[in-house]
C-alpha cells in the first residue's frame, strides 16, 4: 500500500517521539518505511525522509546505517533541507573514513550551490573533527554568498547562525576580525 503523502506535522511527531523515547533506531526504520511508500505528491519528499532516517541512525550511533540512508537520498535526487552529501560526509567522518567523506564534500562543491543549512552542517562537522581551516572556508563561502541583500526571517536566522559558527572557528584559529564578523553586531 502506498501513502498519498507525508506531512511535516507527521514527521515532527515521529521525531519528537524519538527525542522523548530515545527510540531513534525504531523511528529511523519507520522513516525508511515511509520513504519507500510515499507518493511523489507528498508534502515531505522521499529524499527528505531518507535524510531524516539517516539523522536518526546517527543519533543512535549507527553510522553505517546512516550512510546507507543518505546514499538512498542522494540516489533519489529529491530536495532536502541539508544536502545528503554533507550529512553523509559527517557520518563517514564518524566512521573515520576521511577520504570518502572529503570526496562527498568535493562533489558537493562542484555541484549546484549549497544552501545555508548545508554550509552550517559542513562547518560544524569539520569543526568537530578538528579541520578548522576547511570549516572556516565553508562558513566563509556560505556567509559571503548570502551576505548581500534582504533575507526572509528564517533565512536571516540561518545566516546569523552561520556567522556565529564562523566567528567561533575564526577565534579558535586566531584570525583577526573581518567584515563578516562585524555583521554579527548588526544582526
Amino acid at each position: 500500500m502506498r501513502l498519498t503523502q507525508v506531512t511535516t506535522a507527521e514527521l515532527d511527531r515521529l521525531e519528537f517521539h524519538a527525542v522523548r523515547s530515545g527510540e531513534h533506531g525504531r523511528i529511523a526504520a519507520q522513516l525508511l518505511d515511509l520513504a519507500n511508500r510515499v507518493d511523489a505528491g507528498s508534502e515531505v519528499t522521499r529524499a527528505e525522509l531518507f535524510v531524516r532516517a539517516g539523522e536518526q541512525w546517527e543519533i543512535a550511533q549507527e553510522f553505517e546505517r546512516a550512510c546507507a540512508a543518505y546514499q538512498r537520498a542522494m540516489d533519489d535526487g529529491g530536495p532536502t533541507v541539508v544536502d545528503a552529501r554533507a550529512l553523509s560526509a559527517g557520518a563517514l567522518l564518524q566512521l573515520d573514513e576521511r577520504e570518502r567523506a572529503y570526496d562527498h564534500l568535493k562533489r558537493l562543491e562542484s555541484g549546484p550551490r549549497a544552501g545555508l543549512a548545508t554550509h552550517i552542517h559542513v562547518a560544524e562537522v569539520l569543526y568537530a573533527h578538528d579541520d578548522l581551516e576547511e570549516a572556516e572556508r565553508w562558513a566563509t563561502e556560505g556567509a559571503r554568498r548570502f551576505a548581500g541583500g534582504a533575507l526572509p526571517a528564517y533565512v536571516r536566522d540561518l545566516f546569523v547562525e552561520l556567522l556565529r559558527i564562523r566567528f567561533r572557528i575564526r577565534t579558535d584559529l586566531g584570525l583577526s576580525e573581518d567584515d563578516l564578523d562585524r555583521r554579527l553586531d548588526e544582526e
